[in-house]
């Protein structure tokens, strides 16, 4: 069966829209999943912290993981690890911490991500998003998050 060529236009700008988010999220392991050798190739991760991370699994939350994290690095460094090691959060039951655990978040930021609760899907999220940040940044930003 052939394809139109509006259809085919339409399924390539589709995956070229998802690609910056899959760029974003490919490489970042989730806590409760990854394997020993995982999490040493995670920058700013000591061993004594991946022992940690091993005896507090499974974690219920962001929050609950930042406290174990928190208890050897600082919120920078910590920060810098939750760019390769991070628990998805749901847009609709995060709590205001656990959205502000997020990379680079800013405090205007988490109150946007509440103000439009509940999201219906994604494409809620990129829209009412998009109003703050450009395209790229809606992508990182949707890569630590899910519904």
């Amino acid at each position: 069966m052939a394809l139109s060529r509006r259809t085919l236009i339409g399924a390539v700008l589709a995956l070229v829209a998802l690609a910056p988010m899959a760029s974003f999220a490919a490489d970042r392991l989730n806590p409760n999943t990854a394997s020993a050798k995982q999490l040493t190739s995670v920058p700013g991760l000591t061993a004594p912290l991946i022992d940690a991370i091993y005896r507090g699994r499974p974690f219920k939350t962001m929050v609950e993981f930042n406290a174990t994290v928190r208890q050897v690095l600082s919120a920078d460094d910590a920060a810098k690890v939750y760019v390769n090691l991070f628990i998805p959060i749901n847009l609709n039951t995060a709590s205001k911490d656990e959205i502000a655990l997020i990379p680079g978040m800013s405090s205007r930021m988490v109150r946007e991500f509440l103000e439009y609760r509940p999201y219906t899907g994604m494409d809620e999220f990129n829209k009412e998003i998009g109003k703050y940040v450009d395209a790229n940044e809606v992508a990182r930003l949707r890569s630590y998050v899910t519904l």
